[in-house]
């Protein structure tokens, strides 16, 4: 018997260079079966459709979507509500209400959670429904999959500053920490690797939430490195923490948490500052520079990856055709085959739900300060076809007259 009825789509977590593509995917699929009878968009995520906050994206004009979709950030906006059952009670209250049997949420962890418990209580209530998780975060977090939709892009980004950064620093040499997002995984952090051409390019040092991070060591670390080469370029991320498991930056600021009880790592300098303050004091280095990337590298203009574009879109189209040609349930995952391409699969939702996915041992080193050539070629074809290149002068140097 085939469904008929409305369309639901909604972006939750954090905005992405790519989110979009996924959104217009899902629409522009979706408008394709006779038994689709509207293809809604909800404002502001979750929060939208209890509010009934909808746009009618039947009637948006194809030019106006796919320009939306190379637009960066969420086009529906988004939401950082993390749905208990009572709020998911009233989620499907209004799918009923407007007699929406396909819903599909683009979004993290949290996100894929939210539809695994709206498709329960629309499975209790003997509701005919179809629920899909499109998956998206640049964290790159998400269980079984082999990477996720935004976090391409992102990486790009992070290579690309960092490039920056080392050109700089060679210049004018010193010490610079740059702190980059991930709270549990080191994936974003690690991309910083991919900006390294010669030898002695930074980032010297990369140091990620997987591993225990000890202030003694790094400190030794950083002294190695600037003993070699004058100049030392560090790559952290945001959730590093000790041995105990607490977050490095709590021993600055104390410890803020969050609406969802996350402790607070992003939003001020203070981890950078506070390692910096460190290599001041312990090393007596005195030209030290921290950055935070906080949001920048989530929806910055340009620097996009086409491969993430490419399949961002075909998740989006992907979980339309598993609701309607397959009539399932699920999340989106992406899996590697070849080198390189992908192929999609629709999971069961508890495999993903509410769960995250770790840098695997073989993209550490066994120093526990940096990546490994495994890491490189993992995320390589991610960033997207030519990646810009640094180049330095090789012409030999004049000999000495007056000062031998």
């Amino acid at each position: 018997m085939r469904l008929e009825g409305k369309v639901v789509i909604a972006q939750g977590g954090g905005p992405t260079a790519v989110i979009n593509q996924s959104l217009v995917g899902a629409v522009l699929e979706s408008r394709k079966y006779p038994q689709i009878t509207k293809v809604y968009g909800a404002v502001n995520g979750v929060n939208g459709i209890v509010n009934e906050n909808f746009l009618d994206l039947t009637q948006e004009t194809t030019h106006s979507l796919e320009e939306v979709a190379l637009t960066p950030s969420s086009g529906l906006l988004s939401t950082r509500d993390k749905p208990d059952e009572a709020y998911c009670s009233e989620i499907l209250k209004v799918f009923k209400a407007h007699d929406v049997r396909y819903f599909f949420y683009i979004g993290g962890n949290d996100s894929s959670d939210t539809v695994r418990i709206v498709n329960e209580h629309a499975k209790k209530s003997n509701y005919d429904f179809r629920a899909i998780h499109i998956p998206k975060t640049i964290d790159n977090d998400l269980m079984v999959n082999d990477h996720t939709p935004g976090y391409g892009s992102a990486a790009r980004f992070v290579a690309q500053a960092f490039m920056g950064i080392n050109l700089d620093n060679r210049a004018l040499p010193g010490v610079h920490i740059s702190v980059v997002m991930g709270r549990h995984a080191g994936f974003l952090t690690a991309a910083s690797a991919l900006a390294q051409k010669y030898a002695d390019d930074g980032p010297h040092l990369v140091y990620v939430p997987e591993r225990a991070f000890d202030v003694d060591k790094f400190l030794v670390d950083v002294k190695n490195v600037y003993d070699k080469y004058g100049r030392c370029i560090i790559a952290v991320s945001e959730g590093i923490q000790d041995a105990q498991g607490e977050p490095i930056v709590t021993k600055l600021v104390g410890r803020e948490e969050d609406a969802h009880g996350n402790v607070q790592l992003s939003g001020t300098g203070a981890l950078g500052d506070l390692l910096s303050q460190q290599i001041k004091d312990k090393l007596n280095i005195q030209r030290v520079r921290s950055d935070t990337f906080g949001y920048l590298q989530r929806s910055f203009m340009g620097c996009v990856s086409d491969v993430d574009q490419i399949e961002a879109r075909e998740v989006g189209e992907k979980a339309v055709q598993f609701a309607v040609w397959h009539d399932a349930d699920g999340s989106v995952t992406i899996h590697r085959t070849g080198n390189y391409a992908v192929d999609y699969r629709l999971t069961d939702l508890s495999e993903v739900a509410a769960k995250t996915k770790l840098m695997p041992d073989e993209f550490i080193n066994s120093e526990g300060n940096h990546v490994t050539e495994a890491f490189k070629n993992y995320a390589l074809p991610l960033v997207g076809t030519n990646l810009p290149s640094a180049s330095i002068l090789r012409a030999p140097g004049v000999p000495k007259i007056i000062n031998k």
